[in-house]
């Protein structure tokens, strides 16, 4: 089904055609009883594009792409074996991928970069659009038009580009991208993707799992043809984005980077590279395989036709990742930021991603013991994904909250609480965001706590956190993936900090010693927990100091109100006879 009030296109072109038809161009006569119905015609298209000013339409239509909701008219409806929903666009539009634009977060990081940066405003403008806003991005530059997203640029519904920008990392971008023989290297990664231009619309490929498709039906009702696009299913595909390196400017705004110099910004990829989950590794996954599992069973793809046959391996488009505070905060703004699944739709979202995030890593409390009013306690932290944990954009974190309780249930050591407004207490960033809490390999004091986050330096070597002042990492003491040698790896991924250091910190794990006071307290039970935040306090806070920024101080009102202020990963608990 169209969204109410989206016109027909088929329905629509063929009325103008013969609306043209009825008039003798040469004499300028129109035929008055042909002209009736179509003037009908025309005032519903432009009531059409009077709703869609007020607000983005994913059933356009443009030269090279086409929005998702044009998709949703076959790929949706689609139900597994067991009768569970397995539409395509359904199960898209409550992502991250979808909602790429209307995160408030990145809106308020690029008018904060902006604004501190405003010497490399093409630059930014460039980087940030190509992944998050790629089909007006794309399109904007084969026609000449200026590349800008915020003002006048692509979020504003007056933009020519608008409902390419808000339909994010839309259907037609990933189905576009071409096996240019670069995908999974330097050269095709931050971005630097394909789209091949086409003679005619109808030329123009949708890349897929399989082979032996039916073409008729896309090609007449959208005007692409499906083929088989094997490059889809694999990594190197995800890494056009998922490998980003940013460029970064000194403390009077010149650039100061080159091609072969610019900040690993985020590194998924090359990350799983080096694990034991690359192709041909003794864990072999693709980055699909986990974000968008198989679905069990033959199922059809597409609703329509009823010729349509039944596949095997159908990759779900949950797009699972690990933001749920996002998810929470695009939930409670969902009119505000125009975001187009529904509560339930997000709730789901939400629900499967926490289930996914359960499945990351595991903690274990190996031993503890008491002497002298001394507990000593080891606690060994293990990741399962097939990146760093946590991984990408450097405003993450994961972290250790250990807790000693005695026989009452009071409690008599803590490190790692959380606080109402989401900061840890003792950590050092959540307090002045200049500063950062070290790895440790044995924590002694309550005011101690083990923290796995990236921490960028800028070109005088001061903490930022300004992704374009970022020029390399002072601590990256994140969890590696198993078969991860942190001796071996390449400098874009690797442990930077104490955790270098730290005999047992390599190859998926991380044991840390935690040797605590506890007086005479008698029958205590230990509570590790490995928690994670996609959202670190103190990263928002520096951000918050460019509240006089629209975007920022809307940022702020969404982020204090948020319901989810971190996901618990595992749990283990011990008692210390």
């Amino acid at each position: 089904m169209r969204p109410f009030g989206v016109a027909r296109e088929d329905v629509v072109c063929k009325e103008i055609t013969k609306f043209r038809e009825e008039i003798d161009m040469s004499s300028h006569k129109i035929s008055p009883l042909g002209l009736l119905p179509h003037v009908a015609c025309m005032m519903f298209l432009f009531s059409h594009s009077v709703l869609a000013a007020s607000g983005d339409n994913p059933s356009f239509v443009g030269t090279h792409f086409s929005g998702s909701g044009n998709c949703a008219e076959c790929h949706n409806n689609l139900k597994d074996t067991t009768g569970k929903d397995i539409s395509i666009i359904t199960a898209w539009k409550g992502s991250m991928m979808a909602n790429s634009t209307r995160d408030p977060y990145w809106r308020a990081k690029v008018a904060s970069e902006l604004k501190r940066a405003p010497q490399i405003t093409s630059v930014l403008n460039e980087r940030c659009s190509r992944c998050h806003a790629p089909m007006a991005n794309e399109t904007a530059k084969r026609d000449g038009a200026a590349i800008e997203i915020l003002g006048a640029g692509f979020l504003n519904p007056q933009n020519k580009y608008f409902n390419h920008a808000m339909d994010g990392v839309s259907c037609t971008v990933c189905h576009q991208i071409e096996d240019d023989g670069h995908l999974g290297t330097p050269v095709g990664n931050s971005g630097h993707y394909t789209i091949a231009t086409r003679a005619n619309s109808v030329a123009r490929p949708i890349y897929g799992q399989y082979a032996d498709v039916l073409t008729d039906p896309m090609q007449h009702k959208v005007s692409f043809t499906p083929q088989l696009g094997a490059h889809t299913s694999t990594s190197e595909m995800c890494a056009t984005c998922h490998d980003l390196k940013t460029p970064f400017i000194d403390s009077l705004g010149n650039v100061v980077s080159t091609p072969t110099t610019e900040h690993p910004e985020q590194m998924p990829y090359t990350e799983w590279l080096n694990s034991d989950y690359r192709t041909g590794g003794s864990k072999q996954q693709s980055c699909q395989g986990c974000h968008m599992p198989k679905v069990a069973g033959a199922v059809k793809i597409a609703s329509k036709p009823g010729e349509v046959r039944t596949r095997e391996g159908f990759a779900k488009h949950e797009m699972i990742g690990s933001n749920t505070t996002m998810l929470d905060i695009l939930d409670k703004n969902r009119t505000a930021l125009g975001v187009l699944a529904t509560s339930t739709d997000l709730a789901a979202d939400i629900a499967r991603t926490r289930d996914f995030l359960k499945t990351a890593a595991t903690i274990e409390v190996l031993s503890a013991s008491v002497a002298s009013g001394v507990l000593e306690a080891q606690v060994r932290v293990t990741n399962k994904t097939g990146h760093k944990l946590p991984t990408a954009y450097p405003s993450r974190r994961a972290y250790i909250h250990f807790v000693v309780k005695n026989s009452a249930g009071q409690v008599v050591f803590e490190s790692g609480r959380l606080k109402t407004n989401g900061s840890i207490d003792g950590v050092a960033v959540d307090s002045d965001s200049t500063t950062y809490e070290p790895h440790y390999q044995t924590i002694t004091a309550a005011d101690q706590v083990q923290v796995y986050e990236p921490i960028m330096a800028d070109t005088d070597g001061n903490v930022t956190h300004s992704l374009l002042r970022g020029s390399r990492y002072l601590k990256d003491n994140r969890l590696t993936p198993s078969g991860f040698n942190k001796l071996r790896v390449p400098g874009d991924v690797a442990v930077i900090g104490d955790a270098a250091l730290d005999a047992d910190f390599n190859n998926g794990a991380d044991t840390v010693t935690y040797r605590v006071p506890v007086g005479s307290a008698t029958g205590l039970t230990i509570t590790a927990e490995f928690n994670y935040q996609t959202l670190s306090y103190g990263h928002v806070q520096d951000l918050l100091r460019d509240s006089s920024l629209p975007e920022v101080s809307a940022f702020k009102t969404m982020f204090d109100s948020r319901g989810i202020l971190m996901e618990n990963l595992a749990t283990a608990t011990r008692k210390v006879n």
